[in-house]
């Protein structure tokens, strides 16, 4: 069972790198690939190598595998939910040099405004898991900061364009990468 389920979350782990992949030649818009978006490509692929040798060297607990296999998964959702309404907008590679021209918040955007970004997060938290090492905080800690500095120079980039007063609005109200806990405004007057 266990060689079972290292394959399950090798193939799992390939496909979604795949859609990945496929999304930059596919869906994003940029004429030419940014040498951050460069960076970023090869560190995914030594950190895919990485936990794939974790994997397959190591023995994880049959809970951490099923466990990060789930989470996974979910990174995919959100990932094909953020491609599904963002199609008609003309997004861009991480860490291209031109400015924003379209602002999406609809489906995962009307919670957070790097859906993308999220998705990629949440699945190298759930490999990370999956390989059940002490050695995967680095690189997905890393993988973590690279995003935010991603989502980051994409916020700059918003305030220079003639969608700064709207992007403000939507900052306000949506997060970064997880979705803002509103309060009730009317539950703490009552309350006061």
């Amino acid at each position: 069972m266990e060689g079972a389920l290292d394959l399950l979350v090798s193939i799992t782990s390939i496909a979604t790198l795949g859609q990945y992949a496929w999304s930059m030649r596919a869906h994003f818009q940029s004429p030419t690939m940014p040498p951050g978006a460069m960076i970023v490509s090869a560190v995914v692929i030594g950190v895919a190598l990485f936990f794939l040798a974790i994997l397959w060297i190591e023995r994880q607990p049959v809970a951490a595998k099923i466990g990060g296999l789930a989470i996974e998964l979910a990174s995919s959702v959100l990932f094909w939910w953020a491609i599904a309404i963002s199609r008609k907008a003309r997004l861009r590679f991480a860490f291209d040099a031109d400015n924003p021209d379209s602002l999406v918040t609809d489906g995962p955007y009307f919670y957070i405004r790097h859906p993308f970004y999220a998705s990629y997060i949440i699945f190298w938290i759930g490999w990370g898991i999956a390989t059940w090492s002490i050695w995967a905080v680095v690189p997905v800690a890393g993988i973590v900061v690279i995003y935010t500095i991603a989502a980051l120079d994409e916020e700059r980039k918003f305030s220079r364009t003639a969608l700064a007063g709207a992007y403000g609005a939507y900052r306000a109200r949506a997060g970064l990468f997880w979705p803002r806990l509103r309060r009730d405004r009317r539950s703490r007057r009552m309350r006061a």
